[in-house]
């Protein structure tokens, strides 16, 4: 079998030519543009709240820490693969990966590389956190023990900080 590099451009020909075709009856069909398009609610959740243990600081000083982060889909973990930051330095995958989930952060709608490559090691570790347990287990909550009666309860992580209201 042969291996083919694949650039970012070249990715989106490869899903565009790979994309299922219409069937004629749907490509003959005229757009339903005097219907609005209704979004039907199957109770999937797929953005997630968070706020981050310090806060993202941009250029001006403003502390960003309520964010929103959405499920991930397939190309999203794929399109990091093809990324050469991400092949020269394969620990740079985390930071590509959550650029292009996080879809808020705080007034901060771009979220790009280079704001996550800013933030705090903190910081980016609960949000790796967070993508795994959103993604793998489907819930922002996390099992904890009381360290003084040793009870076991439930934490949401998209929450404030414990101990604090």
């Amino acid at each position: 079998m042969r291996r083919r590099t694949v650039t970012a451009g070249s990715l989106e020909e490869i899903l565009q030519v790979t994309a299922p075709t219409q069937a004629p009856e749907q490509a003959a069909a005229p757009p339903a543009a005097a219907a609005p398009a209704r979004r039907e609610d199957h109770g999937l959740r797929t953005e997630f709240e968070f706020e981050l243990p310090r806060g993202y600081v941009d250029e001006a000083g403003t502390v960003h820490r309520q964010g929103a982060m959405r499920l991930a889909t397939a190309r999203d973990e794929l399109r990091p693969q093809i990324d050469l930051r991400v092949k020269e330095n394969p620990a740079y995958l985390s930071v590509v990966l959550l650029s292009q989930v996080i879809t808020r952060l705080g007034t901060i709608t771009d979220v790009h590389a280079g704001v996550v490559e800013r933030m705090y090691a903190t910081d980016v570790a609960f949000l790796q956190d967070f993508y795994r347990r959103v993604n793998s287990e489907g819930h922002t909550r996390a099992a904890v023990t009381c360290p003084h009666c040793d009870g076991g309860f439930e934490v949401d992580l998209s929450g404030g900080r414990l101990g604090e209201s």
